[in-house]
């Protein structure tokens, strides 16, 4: 079905999405806390409120705000906006500190981005956790989803492979919401073939996707040991992992979360990216979409997204 959406359903689709990034990533972040044990969420006992968020959701935000007022990304206003909003505290790795206090000290973003990792630039999960709001946004065109999602990614990540984890999310959101709007529930093979078919070949993230394709059905211990969990903390060792919890829970919100906690490793950052897209297809206070106890719990978000 083709269709072209108008920007007020653009931007409450994107909102959606956050809300399920935001949540499995304030959620997720719970279990870092000592004392905290996965078999308590999966009882359905959760952590105290509230739950602080962390730089996932600050920079998905950012994305969110961008769009919102533009219905595109400006690679030069985004750079900007995330080194200005960037509280450390929140979790931001060294290597996106550093980053993020050059572009806000006057070096240009392309020149930060670059610096990184002996000038090899970033192959983080930043890229791709923030993005899935963006590809909620461009439903109507996993094309240009993808272009968009690259766009979002250069400012920090000018590693192939962070740029690649980057795409495979925005288009899982995106087909995720395209079907949603559509009415149905895509079988989970045929999402990750379109997610795969939108990734540079030449990855590991793209022949990460097409394993998890074929690890459908398989237990989780089995799609870890073959994917990563994040621990890594790198696009090669999560978006792939992701991609797979999505396409198989991707009616069934709190199930997806508790698979990424389950499964250990970066929980905050795989609950913030499969959240995002679950949460696209299923919602918010919906059947299977992110609850409404779970919402209520996570910490605000800030003024400024709107």
């Amino acid at each position: 079905m083709s269709f072209t959406l108008f920007a007020d359903t653009r931007l409450a689709l994107a909102r959606d999405s956050l809300a399920g990034l935001s949540v499995g990533d304030a959620l997720g972040a719970q279990f870092f806390v000592p004392g905290r044990r996965p078999a308590e969420l999966a009882v359905g006992s959760l952590p105290p409120s509230p739950w602080p968020w962390t730089d996932d959701t600050e920079m998905a935000c950012s994305v969110v705000a961008a769009l919102a007022e533009g219905g595109r990304i400006d690679r030069d206003a985004l750079a900007l906006a995330f080194a200005e909003r960037c509280e450390p505290y929140r979790g931001y790795g060294p290597g996106a500190v550093r980053i993020l206090r050059l572009i806000r000290t006057g070096t240009p973003w392309p020149v930060a981005a670059a610096s990184a990792f002996d000038g090899q630039g970033s192959c983080g999960n930043g890229a791709a956790m923030r993005v899935g709001p963006l590809g909620a946004f461009f439903a109507d065109s996993t094309g240009r989803a993808a272009a968009q999602a690259r766009a979002s990614a250069e400012v920090t990540h000018a590693h192939p492979e962070g740029i690649a984890g980057a795409v495979a999310v925005a288009v899982a959101a995106a087909l995720a919401t395209r079907a949603r709007l559509d009415g149905y529930r895509p079988a989970p093979d045929r999402l990750l073939a379109g997610v795969a078919a939108a990734v540079d070949p030449a990855t590991e993230v793209h022949r990460g996707v097409r394993r998890a394709a074929g690890l459908l059905g398989r237990s989780l211990p089995e799609a870890v040991d073959a994917l990563g969990n994040g621990s890594r903390v790198t696009a090669q060792d999560t978006v792939a992992f992701t991609c797979w919890v999505a396409a198989t829970h991707l009616d069934d919100y709190p199930a997806a979360i508790r698979t990424c906690v389950q499964a250990g490793g970066d929980v905050d950052t795989t609950a913030a990216i499969v959240g995002a897209v679950v949460a696209a297809h299923a919602g918010v206070g919906t059947p299977g979409g992110v609850p409404t106890e779970w919402l209520d719990a996570r910490e605000p978000l800030p003024d400024w997204v709107g």
